[in-house]
């Protein structure tokens, strides 16, 4: 049997491991962006290689717990697919090379907020306006918005936390470059509102097709394949989808597997656990990290603007995260509060399994999780 407390810590640590390894994805895609690669084929390779790295593990360690594919689990893969490997990734790459990585790994901050206004939307949380707890949550969520918008409007003077020793500054001309923050802003707000969508829909078809990893090497197989539909009328000359020993090929592989194959299942367990806001709350940790990493490593400018909004969104976030803890503290006391809501009450001496027919449309209690998931 698991120690009570190690399984309350898991669900942090997966969290919290999956930024580090988005820290570094944001650095070694930045650069090859930088390099020529497009970043229609870098989505599509990056799937490619999650497929075949997960599919393997998916086969074998959940033939006995997976359910049989309906019509309606694969129509939602396809949306999945379309949502986060295609929309997202390839507004967000267009963003961050036109801003810089810690600015893209900043806005990303906003991610709990959107997510947590359509969760509401969808009865995925629950707000009940004269408790405090929810009162934080849309208090935070107000900040976190207004934290992007200062990102998104005011740019600021350039602040020099860290003299300039890594790459060369990826910049033009004053105008040019203007106008280019403000394209990839809104890139990057579009793709945080697909990563958003993605989050919502996949805690919807985890109730149907309760098996993370078989689930996230179908989204991976899917994104893959519609990505390449997109990839091949975008890019029409052959030379873009040759990459060599260089990061070209290191952006694919690394982000292939951290931040698609393993993200992806852990995602999945974690929501099933605690809700797609959780697993959205984390996000400040990576945005210093990538900032660490972008100062030194690409030697990017940071501006007053981006400090400002991304202060306000940290705040801002934190504050959704205490009113979500406060939800899973009520959880905790009342098992038998009817699902609908973010945090899944946990049940003892529960009969079925949700892996059968009969409970296949209730969203799954968290005792009811196989005994092999990590989390």
């Amino acid at each position: 049997m698991s120690h009570p407390m190690l399984d309350k810590v898991k669900p942090y640590l997966a969290m919290v491991s999956l930024q580090f390894g988005y820290a570094g994805m944001y650095i070694i895609t930045m650069v090859s962006l930088k390099h020529g690669m497009s970043h229609y084929v870098l989505a599509v390779y990056r799937h490619a290689v999650a497929t075949v790295v997960i599919a393997p593990f998916a086969i074998v360690l959940e033939r006995k717990i997976r359910p049989k594919m309906t019509i309606s689990t694969f129509l939602k893969i396809m949306v999945l697919a379309l949502l986060e490997p295609v929309i997202d990734q390839n507004l967000y790459y267009v963003g961050m090379k036109y801003t810089t990585a810690t600015f893209a790994s900043a806005t990303v901050n906003i991610l709990p907020a959107i997510t947590f206004i359509m969760a509401v939307i969808f009865r995925l949380e629950t707000v009940k306006i004269k408790k405090i707890h929810s009162q934080a949550k849309v208090i935070g969520t107000i900040v976190t918005l207004a934290g992007a918008m200062v990102m998104t409007l005011y740019k600021g003077p350039i602040i020099n936390i860290i003299q300039s020793r890594g790459l060369s500054h990826y910049g033009t001309s004053s105008a040019s470059s203007d106008q280019h923050w403000i394209i990839g802003t809104l890139m990057l707000l579009g793709s945080i509102s697909g990563w958003s969508a993605y989050f919502i829909l996949q805690s919807f078809t985890l109730r149907q097709y309760p098996a993370e990893l078989s689930l996230a090497s179908w989204i991976c197989l899917m994104g893959t394949v519609e990505g390449a539909a997109v990839s091949l009328v975008m890019e029409r000359h052959m030379g873009a989808w040759v990459v060599g020993w260089d990061s070209k090929l290191l952006a694919p592989v690394y982000s292939g597997i951290v931040c698609s194959g393993i993200a992806y299942y852990l995602q999945a367990v974690v929501i099933k656990q605690r809700g797609p806001v959780f697993v959205t709350a984390f996000s400040p940790l990576c945005m210093i990290i990538t900032a660490v990493l972008g100062f030194s490593i690409l030697a990017e400018q940071v501006h007053l603007g981006s400090i400002i909004g991304a202060i306000l969104i940290v705040i801002g976030l934190y504050s959704v995260v205490w009113g979500k803890s406060k939800d899973v503290s009520s959880a905790s006391v009342l098992p038998d509060e009817k699902a609908g809501m973010n945090e899944l009450p946990i049940t003892n001496g529960s009969t079925k399994s949700f892996h059968s027919d009969n409970n296949v449309d209730r969203p799954p209690a968290t005792s009811d999780i196989p005994a092999k998931n990590p989390l």
